[in-house]
């Protein structure tokens, strides 16, 4: 049960590490709703890759070192993938 809520965690902080970088990169933003679907992806991958690492997640508990990497895997993890889809689609649509 733990391991949900951990994901869910790690779900809405990537949506909020979308639309943040969304919002701090203008050139690569894709629009609030893109920028949100993509951070919950990139925050799936990005807390279960740092969980397969053994880093950030802890033991998967609800001990606040696991709740916080949770929230920075999911979060970097959806800025990260929204700023790689972003610069790909601004190469893709130079002519």
């Amino acid at each position: 049960m733990t391991n949900i809520i951990a994901i869910i965690i790690q779900l809405l902080s990537g949506a909020l590490g979308g639309y943040g970088a969304g919002s701090l990169l203008k050139k690569l933003s894709l629009g609030s709703t893109w920028n949100s679907i993509i951070g919950i992806l990139g925050g799936g991958l990005g807390g279960q890759i740092l969980g397969w690492l053994g880093i950030g997640t802890g033991d998967g508990g609800l001990d606040l070192s696991s709740i916080i990497g949770s929230i920075l895997g999911g979060g970097v993890g959806g800025g990260v993938l929204l700023s790689i889809i972003g610069f790909i689609k601004s190469l893709l649509g130079k002519k």
